[in-house]
């Protein structure tokens, strides 16, 4: 008779888990401190209206399976393994995380065993669903049949488990290979837990996602399936008719002074252009706010062929900086893979035009703007040159220099439930002219590709730094199918 399932329950949360506090939205997710003196911080207040709010937390419930004793004797984990100091340590893992994250645990503090305590467990998952579950696995051989038979009953509720060594041996770990919605973690890195519970809130901030597309004449709504994101469409000239309305101020003044002052240098633009890129920033902060949105993507060469507004390049360059989508082109692939690899990663997406080098055998990417913030939003820009937006040679676009010789990924969603992916690494940067295109250009090794041709899609984007292997684990928690990009 296994013993009934713990009763008490620590609860962590803090935090905003969908979009961060006007404040943090700059001071933590990419400004500088500069920026901060120059007044942006403020500017980015008088931007919202009103603020996007989440529904509610992401709740997550965490166990930790093991045997009811202080002490194991023989087998692994071993006489040596500290039960009681490593679930101290389990627990320290995700709470940091979840406060990082704004998410709510609910930690069952006694250990997780026996029939009894299953039983107790999936009841509780059945009257009262929370987002996500972590079991921690602290025995290799009790810890395995409790956590096996919670994969296969849980419902549809995304499910980490974490194994550390010791804790299961090959066999131990084919009873939840093919389960949906359940990924093992095994391995050595305790700090692995951590991006185990960040896997968990992607996949609940995915489906809470609206993405303003400023395209067409209609207002509509389209949730995409699998990954829940919203998009959410709004007449093209809702963004002519709100940069018409913003006039000079103090803020955008500070912005422009800013992308002068970090710029290594400036070619084309002068100092209008750059002024009337930072008001192109406020139009996009504007129309996403007054429309609850967390990312902006919109139609923008009609209007710049047009000569209707400036280039929104910088903007874009800003937003992405931020963590926040700014997409090209009313792509909503390409925005929704930049939304994905902003909350996994912290990273800014790339999104750009394929070009293959048939010489180098090489794959080379060009778009009007970039983030800087290649390494993390809260790391130093990477060195960027203020351009002309090269198509029409007005406005600003950056050239945003990538760091040679460092890995990179490649990926895209190719339908809501697909994703192809890649990795590679840093060549060269390509300057135009000599070349033709666009002002960012970035040439790439792509890996165990034979013709560079062969690499599928457009727009797809590049993430500094190899991120194939986590990527794969989220598509295999979130349902998603993970292709070779070639």
């Amino acid at each position: 008779m296994g013993a009934a399932e713990p009763t008490r329950r620590t609860t962590c949360s803090s935090g905003c888990p969908l979009l961060l506090s006007r404040r943090r939205l700059l001071a933590g997710a990419g400004a500088s401190a500069l920026a901060m003196k120059m007044g942006l911080l403020d500017f980015a207040s008088s931007l919202f209206a009103a603020e996007t709010r989440p529904a509610k937390k992401l709740l997550v419930r965490v166990a930790f399976v093991r045997p009811n004793k202080d002490r194991y004797w023989m087998g692994w984990p071993g006489a040596g393994y500290d039960i009681k100091g490593r679930q101290k340590q389990y627990t320290k893992v995700l709470t940091d995380e979840a406060r990082k994250l704004g998410v709510k645990l609910e930690i069952l503090d006694g250990p997780l065993h026996g029939a009894n305590a299953v039983d107790a467990f999936l009841a509780g998952v059945k009257k009262s669903p929370p987002d996500g579950i972590v079991l921690a696995n602290m025995s290799l051989n009790q810890g395995w049949r409790p956590i096996n038979r919670i994969a296969k009953e849980r419902g549809k509720i995304p499910t980490v488990v974490f194994s550390p060594m010791g804790t299961s041996f090959t066999g131990h770990l084919q009873a939840t290979r093919n389960i949906p919605g359940v990924f093992v973690g095994a391995t050595q890195d305790v700090g692995w837990l951590a991006f185990g519970l960040r896997m968990l809130n992607t996949i609940r901030q995915m489906k809470n996602t609206r993405i303003c597309i400023v395209r067409g004449r209609g207002s509509t709504d389209k949730k995409l399936d699998v990954i829940g994101t919203t998009l959410h469409y709004i007449p093209g000239n809702r963004f002519i008719e709100e940069f018409k309305k913003v006039t000079e101020s103090d803020e955008m003044k500070a912005m422009a002074d800013y992308y002068t002052k970090k710029a290594k240098k400036i070619v084309e633009p002068t100092k209008k252009d750059i002024l009337d890129a930072a008001r192109n920033y406020v139009v996009c902060r504007r129309l996403m706010a007054a429309e609850n949105c967390q990312g902006f993507s919109m139609d923008c060469l009609g209007p710049v062929g047009r000569r209707q507004i400036p280039p929104p390049c910088l903007a874009f360059m800003r937003l992405r900086d931020e963590g926040i989508v700014g997409a090209c082109e009313a792509d909503w692939n390409a925005a929704i893979s930049s939304r994905l690899t902003h909350l996994l990663f912290e990273r800014p997406a790339f999104m750009q035009d394929p070009a293959p080098n048939t010489v180098n055998n090489t794959l080379m990417g060009a778009h009007c703007t970039c983030g800087a913030r290649l390494r993390g939003f809260d790391k130093e820009l990477v060195p960027f040159i203020l351009r002309s937006h090269s198509e029409s040679n007005t406005g600003v676009a950056p050239q945003v220099l990538w760091p040679v010789g460092q890995r990179a990924t490649i990926m895209k969603f190719v339908g809501p439930g697909r994703i192809i992916l890649g990795t590679g690494e840093v060549v060269s940067n390509i300057d135009t002219p000599p070349a033709g295109g666009c002002r960012t250009s970035v040439e790439l090794t792509v890996d165990d590709v034979a013709d560079s041709r062969d690499v599928k899609g457009f727009h797809q984007v590049f993430i500094l730094g190899n991120f194939e292997r986590p990527l794969r684990q989220f598509c295999k928690l979130a349902g998603i199918e993970a292709s070779r990009i070639f």
